[in-house]
């Protein structure tokens, strides 16, 4: 795959998965305590987060089975890491986001790590949710490689038909995700700044960066 080509579609879909997970305001903060602190055990991140260690387990097990996490036992313990997939490039992402968005510098200087505001996480996870979908994540990469595109280009580069290409363009557009503008009897749409753009760029990145893409 060259740079201007979409993700094969076992890629997205797995994308996708990971998107959805990880749209849950505690589970992203678990990532990032992890991503930030390293290997760590059940005690710590409920510590951490201040959560009930129930809650914490249950959440660290889904994390686990769709692949974002990964386990090593030590003893009677067993310590949780993040899998050197795209999530830990998405923080990084994010974090540089945060930096232009506050003026916070630190967060802009590359392999800078510190835990973001709760706030901000949770309206990251939160807007996540919004564009968690294959096909909403299938026009936004289009946007990104294409540029400016009318419903008809979106929806045959996407593999769409033009109705429902139309209605998540319509939500899309509610959320803030993408702007629209008439251009004689078409609609023009492009695609915003912002935590969609940031993690949609970031999983195509880490993709073609990877020698053995299966390894995505």
């Amino acid at each position: 795959m060259t740079d201007n080509q979409p993700l094969p579609v076992v890629t997205m879909k797995k994308a996708v998965r990971g998107m959805c997970y990880i749209s849950h305001p505690l589970r992203l903060k678990i990532l990032e305590y992890i991503d930030v602190n390293g290997e760590s055990c059940v005690s710590a991140v409920t510590k951490a987060l201040n959560e009930e260690q129930a809650i914490i387990s249950q959440n660290l097990r889904k994390l686990r089975e769709a692949g974002l996490l990964k386990t090593k036992r030590r003893g009677v313990f067993i310590y949780y890491d993040i899998c050197e997939e795209y999530p830990a490039s998405i923080f990084a992402c994010i974090r540089k986001l945060f930096g232009y968005l506050t003026d916070s510098f630190r967060f802009l200087v590359e392999g800078y790590k510190a835990v973001l505001p709760d706030d901000f996480t949770t309206m990251v996870a939160n807007r996540i949710k919004l564009f968690a979908h294959y096909d909403k994540m299938r026009i936004l990469e289009h946007l990104i490689l294409r540029g400016e595109s009318s419903v008809s280009d979106i929806a045959t580069g996407t593999e769409t038909e033009q109705l429902k290409t139309s209605q998540h363009l319509k939500k899309l557009k509610e959320d803030g995700f993408v702007t629209c503008r008439r251009d004689g009897r078409f609609m023009l749409y492009c695609i915003t700044k912002g935590v969609h753009k940031t993690a949609l760029e970031c999983i195509r990145k880490r993709y073609n960066t990877l020698k053995n893409k299966s390894d995505f």
